[in-house]
């Protein structure tokens, strides 16, 4: 059984992108905005910030006070030349004004590719076309579920699958999940710790697990503890290490073309 070691993988492109870095004039810059101090949400902050200290990319974290704010910090941003990429660290306090906020980030800007107009895929669900490829997971002639139908996952990679003419079901709260035992390949982002269990998934298939949600302070995953300990799947994520790496790095890609193409002339020659 394979492992879908999404952080070997980030490895070699961060790799790359320090590289791609250094060749610049000036540092590419990402403003991280959020609204509250959740511990998951300051490990993903704290994650970005590392990374892109390590690849010469500066990261500005900023706590706003309230959805005022936010839209503040955005417009503020949107006509700062000096700043490449912006990111709302979801979830928010307020659920409800996520779009409307997603959607106030300039398009050129809006690096995690929430924004109805964003000039980027999404992170995440480009992080996830990234691991498959990587471990030679093949899509094609293969029944694909995505569970989750949120803007960082299950919406986006949805819409690049029926894209790509791939045979791909969106299951959603609602949904009957007993049916995913029909699928080659499930990807579940729902931030249901436990959620996806034994009998929902057939011998073979190989599971995608994009979900985080945090218990008495441990992060954990959609996939049930009995779906891990099952030895006859093809790949599985681990529980640690899967998507998030990738996303990382995908994100940081976005900033790099991002700061590339608002200074076509910022390259060293």
């Amino acid at each position: 059984m394979k492992s879908l070691n999404g952080k070997e993988l980030a490895g070699f492109v961060k790799e790359r992108q320090a590289h791609q870095v250094r060749s610049l004039k000036t540092r590419p810059k990402l403003l991280i905005i959020r609204d509250n101090e959740n511990p998951i949400i300051q490990k993903y902050v704290d994650l970005k910030i590392r990374y892109g200290e390590d690849i010469g990319v500066i990261v500005t974290d900023y706590l706003a006070k309230d959805t005022e704010d936010i839209k503040s910090q955005i417009l503020s941003a949107n006509s700062d030349p000096t700043v490449d990429g912006i990111i709302i660290q979801l979830p928010l306090t307020d659920k409800s004004m996520t779009e409307e906020l997603c959607n106030l980030i300039a398009p050129t800007k809006d690096v995690d590719g929430l924004g109805q107009n964003a000039a980027f895929d999404s992170a995440t669900a480009t992080a996830i076309n990234w691991l498959l490829a990587g471990y030679d997971i093949k899509l094609d002639h293969q029944k694909i579920a995505l569970v989750g139908r949120g803007k960082l996952v299950g919406a986006p990679l949805y819409r690049m699958f029926t894209n790509s003419g791939f045979d791909v079901a969106l299951f959603h709260h609602g949904s009957d999940l007993t049916k995913l035992n029909q699928y080659d390949i499930i990807i579940t982002a729902t931030g249901v710790p436990g959620l996806i269990v034994n009998s929902m998934v057939k011998p073979g298939a190989v599971l995608v697990d994009a979900g985080t949600a945090s218990e008495k302070g441990v992060i954990k995953g959609d996939l049930a503890p009995e779906v891990r300990e099952r030895q006859d799947l093809s790949a599985i994520t681990p529980t640690i290490g899967g998507v998030g790496p990738l996303t990382v790095s995908c994100l940081f890609d976005h900033v790099i073309a991002a700061h590339q193409t608002n200074n076509q002339a910022d390259t060293q020659s």
